[in-house]
């Protein structure tokens, strides 16, 4: 009994767990997640809002998720009928398991860049603008700011793209781009969620 119990718990040890698709065509799927340093899963409870948010706006959307990680936010608006989703992770491990979780969801709609966001976004975009964007950093890291306005610097974005942005709420208020409007902002615990919609200049 005690030696099948070790043995259980070194097949377990290369996954922390698993993220839940919570609405759409995918509701219920439990997708795996990597025990990786700095990930932090946007929760359920989190997300759930953030989707109301987004309702009217996530079917046909293009999407860029900055920070995936897991891809909870990425793999959400997938399952809501977007018409595409771009995931942007640097750590091997991470970059892997939202492959893998890509074919297990046999979707043909979605990519993943292993690479630095900020590397990728420093880049001018010369391809289709995206008009739901997902940022959503490791904490204290100061990331969240320099994503904003490369986002904005370099062409990423639609005319009415709609950006979503998730930072620890002691961070001190960012400096956006005066054509960004705030329509929307929640505290939740450590947390500061805030959608903004990018106005035509």
């Amino acid at each position: 009994m005690r030696k099948k119990t070790t043995q259980n718990k070194a097949t377990n040890k290369p996954s922390d767990g698993f993220i839940r698709v919570i609405s759409g065509q995918f509701r219920g799927r439990k997708l795996p997640v990597k025990n990786v340093e700095g990930l932090r899963p946007t929760t359920d409870r989190i997300k759930e809002t953030v989707f109301n948010w987004l309702m009217q706006d996530t079917r046909d959307a293009n999407v860029l998720d900055c920070f995936a990680g897991s891809g909870g936010l990425g793999f959400e608006a997938l399952s809501r009928l977007a018409k595409s989703a771009t995931f942007i992770e640097l750590d091997s491990l991470a970059a892997k398991q939202l492959e893998q979780n890509i074919s297990t969801l046999k979707l043909d709609n979605a990519y993943v860049k292993h690479t630095n966001s900020l590397s990728f976004l420093e880049q001018k975009n010369t391809n289709e603008a995206f008009n739901l964007v997902f940022v959503d950093p490791p904490f204290r890291k100061d990331l969240a700011q320099t994503t904003c306005n490369l986002l904005e610097k370099n062409q990423w974005l639609s005319n009415d793209a709609l950006i979503y942005v998730e930072v620890e709420a002691e961070l001190a208020a960012l400096e956006i781009s005066n054509n960004w409007l705030l329509i929307k902002e929640k505290k939740a615990g450590q947390v500061l969620c805030q959608l903004y919609q990018r106005q035509a200049n």
